[in-house]
């Protein structure tokens, strides 16, 4: 058994149950990994297959799908290639746009608590982590790639994340293995192919352990950034409101500066919300420390909103415009609000729907201002601005409830949150109750 062959029988061991798939682009990395883990009894018991992801980027496209076919045939390996297409028009770059749109088809191919095997070694680790560097990361981005964590529906496992690539050179050299070399691995536009051909080797004429060096920072790192996370995790439950989507302004603030930009980070992630870069976070920052107490606060980004009422952060995805003077006749069914707003209705005790008959239907529509409404006992009419101040509603959220009129035009609820005198009234009537689910 080779040395390597032996590593990776060692990195075996630490694995979760599960079958293993083989990410195989056919170049030499992927081979000599391939290679090793179709040698394993234990991984043919385990369950192993290869994907192969055409990109169809290149004029050899299909002749790199036909060796990995042939190679995977004479390992006794199931392969299943996926085709995906790659948004060239993306600001992040050809590179970035492959490699997002190949984990995409990758994880949509993974079976259950499978284990997908990368074959990142310790120059690519090296190269991550200088990359990152040069980008300005923090913790996390220089703890560069995990050897496993957690990808789509099972795990990504990087076993040779350890071992150089000259030692993969050797293995398949030694055991006379074909693999395919990539012509866009020598565009030197690449940052990535730039630093591989031309910045490393010289920094390594004057630092020869450079790679060694650089990956284990990265371990450093690793260990800081996972520790950072666990404080993060503690911070962000002392300072989440009863509305998981609303964090403590002056309690976030008053965080280190590493705890506050992973706390920002773990919390937007927590609500499916993409995350800021450092210019947002630090926008946000600023804006929080400038703004008076009246005043309110918003930082965007495509797919968020981030807004401050009072002493509390909310996080949102973008909210969109009610159409101007809307206002629908109802008779109680379902109905279905504008701006993705839900559906009002009213209901019996067993939650069923009620029609109402025409002398009693209604009229919703939102908030215009100067609205007044007479909540059940109680002899005067409250002005709607105040209640919804009052009761702490922010903002943006005020305009956004539905309000339910009498033909003749008086307000007899507010959504489902306050029902007034004539509301109730007619509510009791009909047996009925005043539901507004919210999407």
């Amino acid at each position: 058994m080779s040395s390597l062959r032996a590593r990776m029988e060692a990195e075996l061991q630490s694995l979760p149950p599960g079958p293993i798939t083989v990410a195989f682009s056919g170049g030499l990395d992927s081979s000599v990994l391939l290679h090793c883990l179709a040698a394993s009894d234990e991984v043919r018991q385990r369950g192993l297959r290869a994907i192969h992801v055409n990109h169809q980027l290149h004029a050899d496209s299909e002749a790199w799908a036909a060796h990995c076919a042939k190679i995977c045939h004479s390992s006794d390996v199931p392969l299943e290639t996926l085709l995906v297409r790659v948004d060239r028009d993306r600001g992040s770059g050809l590179e970035a746009s492959a490699r997002d749109a190949r984990h995409a088809a990758i994880q949509f191919a993974m079976r259950c608590e499978e284990i997908i095997a990368f074959a990142h070694h310790r120059d690519d680790q090296a190269e991550t982590v200088l990359l990152r560097l040069l980008r300005g990361a923090g913790p996390e981005g220089m703890a560069a790639m995990r050897s496993l964590r957690r990808f789509g529906p099972g795990l990504a496992w990087r076993p040779l994340l350890a071992i150089p690539r000259n030692e993969l050179v050797a293995h398949a050299k030694e055991f006379q293995l074909e693999w395919l070399e990539d012509p866009s691995n020598r565009d030197t536009r690449i940052d990535r192919n730039f630093l591989r051909a031309r910045a490393i080797p010289l920094l390594r004429e004057r630092w020869p352990n450079l790679q060694s060096t650089f990956s284990q920072g990265a371990q450093w790192m690793r260990a800081a950034a996972d520790f950072i996370e666990q404080q993060s995790d503690i911070a962000l439950a002392d300072l989440r409101g009863t509305d998981p989507a609303s964090l403590n302004a002056n309690g976030w603030l008053a965080l280190a500066d590493a705890l506050r930009d992973s706390v920002l980070r773990s919390w937007l992630r927590s609500l499916g919300l993409p995350p800021p870069n450092r210019h947002q976070v630090g926008e946000l920052e600023r804006q929080l420390r400038e703004a008076r107490a009246d005043r309110l606060p918003c930082v965007r980004w495509p797919g968020v909103e981030l807004r401050r009422y009072r002493q509390w952060i909310h996080a949102m995805a973008p909210m969109p415009r009610i159409p101007t003077d809307w206002q629908q006749a109802w008779n109680g069914n379902a109905l279905v609000l504008p701006a993705d707003l839900g559906t009002l209705a009213l209901v019996d005790e067993r939650g069923q729907a009620i029609t109402l008959p025409d002398a009693d239907r209604l009229q919703v529509r939102f908030r215009r201002g100067g609205e007044r409404i007479q909540l059940r006992g109680e002899p005067i009419h409250h002005e709607l601005r105040d209640l919804l101040q009052k009761a702490g509603v922010p903002p943006w959220s005020r305009d956004r409830m539905p309000l339910v009129f009498h033909a003749d035009g008086g307000l007899l609820a507010v959504a489902d949150r306050w029902i007034g005198f004539f509301g109730t009234r007619l509510l009791s009537i009909h047996n009925a109750r005043l539901v507004w689910k919210t999407r």
